[in-house]
């Protein structure tokens, strides 16, 4: 089951929880005033870089007709569009960029390439998701309305077929983030009356994500097209293939730092009197990062450090690598898990926890407060100790160390 009281499943004292809320404190001032014409440079530089492989990769496709220029096209337009939405889109609309005072480099005026309209993301990502991480109920990011990815969300027969519906929302990535304001599922449910304030806003919003959609559409699959002429139908095939590459990507980015094993779900109960360090707490607790080299951290627009990012969305992407190794720290200091993987590795175990929790839980073998895709503070009880033989402490790493040994212990035994 999902976690009800953070303090006691991380196993920190009120005192502890308060001490890392203010070294993190530190750490956002620290960045806050050493930001300058280095990283304005930085984003100016990305946005050039990005600008020219599309403007390239489009002008590659009016010979798409021959097949190495297809796939070199596809190729260059793929990797702008995951640019533009992952380093680019998604961390201008952060507010990452917002102190540079730029009106084309701002979270109110930028408009990303996809279906999905900026000022609808801005709600359901950047105050939802990010003040609710991983929060049952409030967190629509958790299974997006569609998958079941913790037994906290109660099995229906309709969830047998997720691991089909996943890999049609990977494909279909930018329209599920582009419906996901509209809460269609809840609009069926309530049945507004039809000059309720609500029907009113609601069809207003489905306005605007047409409208989007139209725009979209219009660009990618009928004016660049038209635009080669001859190569029409290559160039259109090109479009469609490098919407679904980035498409793919940015799903299995954001999967890999939500949904692998550690990146814990909690209740409504947890954040009713929640403070700041306690919610510094709960994005450490429910984020995971991607380990890997600056390719990786780039394309992935450093959500590779999905954990400071969760910590600080508005500080700027390419300062979260030197956050990560602070951050570290301080994990290391509290007996704290930093949960990272290689990118396989995380997308593995999301994928495992979508496949397997289609099945009711009387088919699993784990109980629900100590399964890997979620645990509880019921797992386990006690307050941080200190080993008395080394001194130091021991807290949630360790206590997470020595319940995988006890199970790893379980299981040879049972195959003996």
């Amino acid at each position: 089951m999902a976690i009800s009281d953070v303090k006691e499943y991380a196993h920190l004292t009120p005192e502890d929880v308060e001490a890392i809320g203010a070294e993190l404190d530190a750490i956002r001032r620290e960045i806050e005033a050493s930001r300058g014409e280095r990283d304005a440079k930085y984003i100016r530089n990305v946005i050039r870089l990005q600008r020219a492989l599309e403007f390239s990769g489009r002008a590659v496709l009016f010979a798409s007709f021959l097949p190495p220029a297809w796939l070199a096209g596809t190729a260059l337009l793929s990797t702008a569009k995951i640019i533009e939405n992952m380093e680019i889109g998604h961390n201008v609309m952060h507010g990452q960029w917002d102190w540079m005072n730029d009106p084309e480099i701002h979270s109110a005026t930028w408009e990303w390439d996809n279906v999905g309209p900026a000022e609808h993301w801005k709600i359901t990502h950047n105050f939802l998701h990010h003040k609710y991480t991983n929060v049952l109920g409030m967190d629509d990011d958790i299974g997006y309305g569609l998958l079941r990815v913790t037994r906290d969300q109660r099995w229906a027969p309709f969830y047998l077929g997720q691991p089909v519906y996943n890999l049609l929302l990977q494909m279909f990535f930018e329209y599920g983030v582009a419906i996901q304001h509209l809460e269609l599922g809840k609009v069926a449910k309530k049945k507004w009356e039809k000059d309720s304030p609500e029907r009113k806003q609601f069809e207003a919003d489905r306005r605007t994500v047409l409208k989007k959609v139209g725009k979209q559409v219009a660009k990618d699959y009928l004016f660049f097209p038209l635009l080669t002429g001859p190569a029409f139908l290559s160039t259109l095939t090109a479009n469609i293939t490098a919407n679904v590459v980035r498409n793919v990507w940015t799903n299995a980015v954001i999967f890999c730092g939500h949904f692998p094993d550690g990146a814990e779900k909690f209740t409504k109960a947890d954040v009713d009197n929640e403070t700041h360090a306690e919610w510094y707490l709960r994005q450490m607790l429910g984020s995971a990062n991607i380990s890997g080299g600056p390719v990786l951290h780039f394309m992935s627009g450093n959500l590779s450090h999905q954990i400071e990012h969760h910590l600080f969305p508005d500080l700027p992407s390419n300062r979260l690598s030197k956050i990560a190794v602070r951050v570290r720290d301080l994990c290391d200091k509290y007996d704290l898990p930093y949960t990272t993987g290689s990118l396989p590795k995380q997308y593995a175990e999301s994928w495992r926890t979508i496949t397997k929790l289609s099945l009711p839980n009387k088919y699993l073998r784990r109980t629900t407060d100590d399964a890997p895709e979620t645990r509880s503070e019921r797992v386990f009880g006690g307050t941080t100790t200190v080993d008395p033989s080394t001194g130091r402490r021991r807290g949630l790493r360790t206590a997470l160390k020595e319940g995988g040994r006890r199970v790893a212990e379980r299981a040879a035994a049972v195959v003996g």
